[in-house]
């Protein structure tokens, strides 16, 4: 039987109460599939109820075949080696005592002499500088996330679970992640948001508060069907309005027509031409076809407004979140940036920047990009003076601002109105909630906890705190700003930024990012 996993009425809730799942039946088989939602929606919860790391409340969990997961991160512990995370330290151990002459002969029986080989040629398929004696800690993050992936290709499991694959890697990273499922012949499941990534895909599956529905083919056919269903929500809304719109015309008419004959009814009585029973009969009717046409309209307009919710429901499932930035007023020919012969590092002796120069004039947008480990960090924290330059010099020439991953300009103990006060003490409560509306942070979302908020809502506010001023930076400086956002939240944050008139310097391995924000120069550091 093929390897399969099957959900079937699958239910869970987090600890706090929140419900991810509720009677969710999904089934992956052995093609690529690509797994979407906005962050919280409860995709790497369903890895660990995949995995067994967590139990499912309700329903049932089929798994036929073996498994092996890619984490988001790596913590390395003390002392753990490119060995130990292959899973392959005692038979390394074995082939040392057998090449010592010091072997058992149950060592020589269980010994597996093909695994340095295999091991080497897995390291190799990633590009990863290692061998098995390497310290993981001594290790980048992409340089893990390449060993992770190097350790599942040796393990050869029947599904991958892979989360986040190309998050901190670059762009020869990014290009072994693809080969690899391009090559794979057993089944994968990939939680991403790298549209480079998920084109490669036989089938997308996307996660959203109202379940889970699977569409055929790669992200481009998915996003075209999701614009497709769209159109067809809004459609079912507009209709839906329009029925309880008149539904209510006629309830009122009827009502007018039943005050008209019951006032008529009362001057009849009241003239005594008809007799009493005659009179009393009509009454009733009348009473009779009144309740009966106010129950006839109470359950049509239910069911208008059923329809209507369910439409909305959709339609803010399907519907992107948009953002406006505030204008910067920029000069086309305005100096923003200067770096003459700079040279930078840690250590004077071995500078990891030589003799570098750069210049930007007016609203240019510049693309930092080089594989990891050729300087692009070093030179954010040249620019922002986080770093002094060991000769040269760098100038700023007008206001700036740094978001990087982890939007750190942020206190996560502090509300998003807490935050942008003490980021903008000249602004008052007014400035402050009228900013921050324009982000989409209204009414009590501006007092949502930072820690609490999402990668997208998080970035959104260091957006808001940083540019949501009367007078914004007139240079914003993003690093690697997609890495922990959903595909929705890089949407929004790339429509907005199409908007911005200021200056853009920015260090993104995401190339459908840097084209969609319309990069107009890019600078390699390789």
């Amino acid at each position: 039987m093929p390897a399969h996993i099957t959900l079937s009425a699958l239910g869970y809730s987090t600890p706090d109460g929140t419900r991810l799942f509720s009677d969710l039946d999904l089934a992956f088989s052995r093609q690529r599939t690509g797994l979407v939602g906005r962050n919280g929606v409860g995709k790497s919860t369903l890895f660990k109820l995949i995995t067994g790391a967590l139990a499912p409340q309700s329903g049932s969990l089929a798994i036929d075949g073996t498994i092996g997961l890619l984490r988001q991160s790596l913590k390395a512990r003390p002392g753990e080696t490119i060995a130990d995370l292959f899973g392959a330290t005692g038979q390394l151990e074995i082939l040392a005592r057998a090449a010592a002459g010091t072997a058992s002969a149950d060592d020589l029986s269980d010994a597996d002499w093909t695994i340095e080989a295999r091991l080497e040629d897995a390291l190799a398929r990633f590009a990863l500088p290692a061998t098995a004696e390497t310290p993981l800690e001594t290790l980048s993050g992409g340089q893990r996330t390449r060993a992770m992936l190097a350790a599942l290709v040796f393990a050869d499991p029947d599904f991958l679970l892979l989360d986040e694959p190309t998050n901190n890697l670059d762009r020869d990273g990014r290009d072994a992640v693809i080969g690899l499922l391009a090559s794979w012949r057993g089944g994968a499941v990939v939680v991403s948001h790298d549209r480079e990534l998920l084109e490669t895909m036989d089938a997308i599956v996307e996660l959203t508060s109202l379940g889970a529905t699977t569409y055929g083919g790669n992200y481009s056919l998915y996003r075209d069907r999701k614009s497709i269903a769209l159109a067809a929500a809004e459609h079912d809304l507009a209709n839906a309005e329009k029925r309880t719109a008149q539904v209510e015309k006629k309830a009122q008419q009827t009502r007018e027509r039943q005050q008209k004959s019951d006032a008529a009814g009362k001057r009849k009585r009241t003239k005594g031409d008809l007799p009493k029973i005659l009179l009393n009969g009509r009454k009733n009717a009348a009473e009779n076809s009144a309740g009966e046409n106010a129950r006839l309209a109470s359950r049509l307009r239910q069911q208008a407004e059923s329809d209507a919710q369910s439409a909305r429901e959709k339609i803010e499932v399907l519907q992107h979140v948009t953002i406006s930035l505030p204008p910067t007023h920029l000069p086309a020919g305005r100096k923003v940036l200067t770096l003459d012969a700079v040279s930078a590092g840690y250590d004077p002796s071995a500078p990891i920047l030589t003799d570098f120069s750069l210049a930007i004039i007016g609203p240019e947008r510049v693309a930092l990009t080089g594989p990891n480990g050729s300087g692009k960090t070093t030179l954010l924290r040249l620019i922002t003076g986080d770093l002094e330059p060991l000769s040269g010099e760098v100038d700023h020439h007008v206001p700036h601002a740094l978001l990087d991953q982890q939007v750190s300009i942020l206190d996560p103990q502090r509300t998003v109105r807490e935050n942008f006060l003490t980021l903008n003490p000249a602004s008052d409560e007014n400035a402050c909630r009228s900013a921050l509306a324009r982000f989409k942070f209204r009414a009590d979302a501006a007092l949502k906890m930072t820690a609490s908020l999402s990668g997208g809502e998080t970035l959104r506010a260091g957006l808001a705190c940083v540019l949501g001023t009367d007078a914004p930076p007139q240079l914003l400086i993003l690093d690697e700003p997609t890495n922990h956002l959903d595909l929705d939240s890089i949407q929004a944050v790339e429509a907005g930024l199409r908007g911005y008139d200021g200056a853009l310097l920015v260090v993104s391995h995401d190339r459908q990012f840097l084209d969609a924000i319309a990069i107009t120069r890019e600078i390699s550091l390789a």
